[in-house]
C-alpha cells in the first residue's frame, strides 16, 4: 500500500433478511457498499429461524464486494465493526451448529429475535417478579434470549445440554472474526439480562427460572467475560478470517452492538446537534427501534432498560419501538383486494409497492384538509405482533376501523397513509411516557429503510409533534458498525469524538401546528382508545 493511501473503516451489518458491508473514510464518508441476502425459515406464526453459516458465507460475499467496488486495498482497513439482529446462536463443540428446531435441519441454529416460540416462558419469567425486570421496562420479552433459553432447555434439552456457546448474533460475528468469546456489553445487557452498571449477572434471577445451571458453569456459555463496545478484540481479525473476507489478518475488530444501536451511533452525535441526551434514536425498518440516551438511569414502565452503556458508553439507556413497522405496513397492504394489481403495476415502474404508494400520496397532499380527506374516517393500530412498547404486551393484535366497501386504488392509499399514522401515533406513546419519567427528547433522528420519504419523515413529525432530522449518511447503521472498528484500532479516541467527526446531520422536519396538529391530536386519542380496546378485547377470558 502506498504511503499516502487513506485508512478506512469497514462496518458490517447483518439485518433479517440480508448482510451489508459499507467502507468508510475517517470522516465518515461512505466509498462503497454491498448486500448478499440471507434465507429465514418460517414455521406457523411463531418460528422463525436462519443459519448462522449462511449468515457467514453472506458477510463474506458483502465484504469482498464492498472492497471491489471500491477499489481498495485490503491493508487499508483499519478496523472492523459488527452488528446484527438480537438473534440467538447455538453452537456445539467446536462451533458446529445444533437445531433449535427440526433436528433434520442442524444448519437452522439461530432463533431469529421475531421468532416468538418462548411465550409462555416469557410469561412464567414475567411472573417471577424478580428484580432484574427492572432494568427491562417491567417486563422480559419473547425476542429476549432468556425465554428462548428456557424454551430450549424445556424442548430440546439434548441440544441444550450439549451446546457449547449461546450467543446472541452479534458476538458470533466477533467471534467468528477474531476468535474471542467475549461479549459485548450492548447484547447481553439489552437482551440477556446482565447488569453493566453491576458488571455482573444476577446468579439468583437464572436460579429463580430454571437455567441455573448457566449460573453454576460461571455463565461461560452465555458469557464469563463482558467488553465494552469498540472494545478491541483477541489479537485482530484471525488468519482464516481474513482468508474468508479478503483482508489483513490482525485488523482491529470491535466488539459490536445490536443493528439498531449501531443505527443510533451513527445518527445521534452528530457535531452541535446537542448530543446524543438531546436526541432519540428512531430506527424504521422491518421493526422499529427507539434509543434514548440520559446521564442517569430513568425508569420508564413498559419501556425497556435503563441500560448501562449499552449504546453509548458512560450513559444510560431507554429503548422502545415496536415488533412490526415497516413488516406491519406490508401486512396491512397484504390484506387489501386491490393490493396485488397495484403491486404488479408498481413493479412495471421499478418500484415497490410502499414507494409506489408514498408517490401517490405526495402527488395528492397540498394541506390539511387533502390529508383529512384521505384518510376519511379509517383509523389504523398496525400491531401484528403485539405492542413493544410502552405496554410490553405481546399478545395484542392490529386493529382497523372504518372501511367502507370500496376495493380500489384509492381505498388502498387510504389504508397505507392510516398505517403509518398509526406508526407514528404508537411512537408518539412511547416519547410521552419517556417524558413523564423524565427522559424527555428534543428531536427525532431517523434511519432505516422504512423512513427514507420525506413524506415520512414528515408525516411522523406531525404525528408525533416532534422535530425529526435525518442524517447525512445514507446508511447510518453501517456507519455507526463503522465507527465501533475506529475506537478499536485507535482511529479516533472515543466514542464523543468519533461519533462527531463522522456523522452529520441533512435535513430536518418541523412539525406543523394549526388544523394539522389539531387533526392529528383527535386521530391519536382515537387510536388509542381503539387500542385499549383491542388489548381488552385479546385478553385471555375476555367476552367473546
Amino acid at each position: 500500500m502506498a504511503l499516502s493511501a487513506p485508512k478506512l473503516l469497514l462496518g458490517i451489518d447483518v439485518g433479517t433478511g440480508s448482510a451489508r458491508a459499507g467502507l468508510f473514510t475517517l470522516a465518515g464518508e461512505m466509498l462503497a457498499t454491498a448486500k448478499h441476502p440471507i434465507s429465514l425459515h418460517r414455521e406457523g406464526g411463531d418460528i422463525v429461524e436462519q443459519s448462522s453459516e449462511e449468515i457467514w458465507q453472506a458477510v463474506c460475499h458483502a465484504v469482498r464486494e464492498t472492497l471491489a467496488s471500491a477499489g481498495a486495498d485490503p491493508a487499508q482497513v483499519t478496523g472492523i465493526g459488527f452488528d446484527a439482529t438480537c438473534s440467538l446462536v447455538v453452537l456445539g463443540e467446536n462451533g458446529a451448529a445444533l437445531p433449535v428446531g427440526d433436528p433434520a435441519h442442524p444448519e437452522r441454529n439461530i432463533m431469529v429475535w421475531m421468532d416468538h416460540r418462548a411465550l409462555p416462558q416469557a410469561e412464567r419469567i414475567n411472573a417471577s417478579g424478580h428484580r432484574v425486570l427492572d432494568y427491562l421496562g417491567g417486563r422480559v420479552s419473547p425476542e429476549m434470549e432468556t425465554p428462548k433459553l428456557l424454551w430450549l432447555k424445556e424442548n430440546r434439552p439434548g441440544i441444550y445440554a450439549s451446546a457449547w456457546q449461546f450467543m446472541d448474533l452479534t458476538d458470533y460475528l466477533t467471534w467468528r472474526a477474531t476468535g474471542d468469546l467475549a461479549r459485548s456489553v450492548c447484547t447481553v445487557t439489552c437482551k440477556w439480562t446482565y447488569i453493566a452498571h453491576e458488571a455482573s449477572w444476577d446468579a439468583s434471577y437464572f436460579s429463580a427460572i430454571g437455567l441455573g445451571d448457566l449460573a453454576e458453569e460461571g455463565f461461560s456459555r452465555i458469557g464469563a467475560n463482558v467488553v465494552a463496545v469498540g472494545s478491541p478484540l483477541g489479537t485482530g481479525l484471525s488468519e482464516k478470517a481474513a482468508r474468508d473476507l479478503g483482508l489483513i489478518p490482525g485488523t482491529a475488530v470491535g466488539a459490536g452492538l445490536i443493528d439498531a444501536h449501531a443505527g443510533g451511533v451513527g445518527s445521534v452525535g452528530a457535531r452541535a446537534s446537542g448530543g446524543p441526551g438531546s436526541n432519540m434514536a428512531y430506527v424504521f425498518g422491518t421493526s422499529s427501534c427507539t434509543m434514548t440516551s440520559t446521564t442517569e438511569p430513568v425508569f420508564v414502565p413498559g419501556v425497556w432498560g435503563p441500560y448501562y452503556s449499552a449504546m453509548i458508553p458512560g450513559l444510560w439507556l431507554n429503548e422502545g419501538g415496536q415488533s412490526a413497522a415497516g413488516a406491519a405496513i406490508e401486512a396491512l397492504l397484504n390484506l387489501h383486494p386491490y393490493a396485488e394489481t397495484a403491486r404488479r403495476q408498481a413493479e412495471e415502474q421499478g418500484l415497490s409497492l410502499p414507494d409506489a404508494l408514498t408517490a401517490a400520496v405526495e402527488s395528492r397532499l397540498n394541506s390539511e384538509a387533502d390529508l383529512a380527506g384521505l384518510l376519511g374516517t379509517l383509523h389504523v393500530v398496525p400491531e401484528f405482533l403485539g405492542n413493544r412498547a410502552p405496554f410490553a404486551d405481546p399478545n395484542t393484535r392490529a386493529a382497523i376501523i372504518g372501511l367502507g366497501m370500496d376495493q380500489g386504488f384509492d381505498s388502498l392509499l387510504s389504508l397505507y397513509l392510516a398505517g403509518l399514522c398509526g406508526i407514528g401515533y404508537g411512537l408518539r406513546q412511547i416519547l410521552e411516557v419517556q417524558a413523564k419519567a423524565g427522559a424527555e427528547v428534543g428531536r427525532i433522528v431517523i434511519s432505516g429503510g422504512a423512513g427514507r420519504s420525506p413524506l415520512i419523515r414528515q408525516l411522523l413529525a406531525d404525528t408525533t409533534g416532534v422535530e425529526v432530522a435525518a442524517p447525512a449518511a445514507e446508511e447510518p447503521v453501517l456507519l455507526g458498525a463503522a465507527i465501533l472498528g475506529s475506537v478499536a484500532s485507535g482511529s479516533h479516541p472515543d466514542f464523543p469524538q468519533a461519533m462527531a467527526q463522522m456523522s452529520r446531520f441533512a435535513t430536518s422536519y418541523t412539525p406543523r401546528g394549526g388544523e394539522m396538529q389539531d387533526l392529528h391530536l383527535s386521530r391519536f386519542r382515537i387510536f388509542e382508545k381503539l387500542q385499549s380496546l383491542t388489548r381488552e378485547a385479546m385478553t385471555p377470558g375476555a367476552a367473546r
